[in-house]
């Protein structure tokens, strides 16, 4: 401890202040990290956290995150302008323009993931006209229902089903898709 000590007393005022940034920032920058990497999540109460009712641009420069990425880029570009000889005023500069690149790139990083994000809803309309496979018999004349298998919105999908054959569709039997009765409930015909 005798040695931190004199190390400490030996830096400049500025350097004591990027070192004293440098520390906590980077261990929240790392902490933050690990969580992401293993599901963590932020509580719901932070200022970066998605409001159902915000229907406005996702491109969030102001975050929790994006701070924390900030002053670490920040202190530790300060560190090492002070260590490479250059002048308070030029130090600060460049470490504000790291530490700003930084925020911006974290910002356009998450944009990005959430813009490219699929919602996962499937949209049965996107069936008609799709071919699939009996997966449970279907009786004649909508006699009642039954399941095909179908790709619907890129995904293999077993979905309830009707025909209006005039016999039974068994199992492994081609279909096709042919309307859609009551929002959900597929009308199919053999191929």
């Amino acid at each position: 401890m005798e040695n931190f000590g004199v190390w400490w007393e030996g830096l400049s005022g500025v350097l004591k202040i990027y070192w004293s940034l440098a520390v906590p920032f980077t261990l929240f920058f790392v902490l933050q990290l690990i969580l992401s990497f293993f599901g963590g999540e932020a509580p719901d109460d932070l200022p970066d956290s998605e409001i159902e009712a915000d229907h406005g641009i996702s491109f969030q420069f102001l975050t929790v995150k994006n701070l924390v990425g900030f002053f670490t880029i920040f202190s530790w570009t300060g560190i090492a302008c002070i260590d490479a000889g250059l002048s308070n005023g030029i130090t600060l500069l460049i470490s504000t323009v790291a530490g700003l690149l930084m925020m911006g790139l974290m910002a356009g990083l998450f944009y990005l993931m959430m813009k490219s994000g699929a919602d996962g809803t499937m949209k049965i309309s996107s069936a008609m006209g799709q071919s699939g496979e009996v997966y449970l018999t279907i009786p004649p004349k909508r006699g009642g229902l039954g399941k095909i298998q179908v790709k619907v919105t890129g995904s293999l999908r077993t979905l309830d089903a009707m025909t209006d054959d005039q016999e039974s569709l068994p199992t492994g039997k081609f279909i096709k898709v042919v309307d859609i009765l009551n929002d959900n409930v597929l009308l199919v015909t053999t191929n």
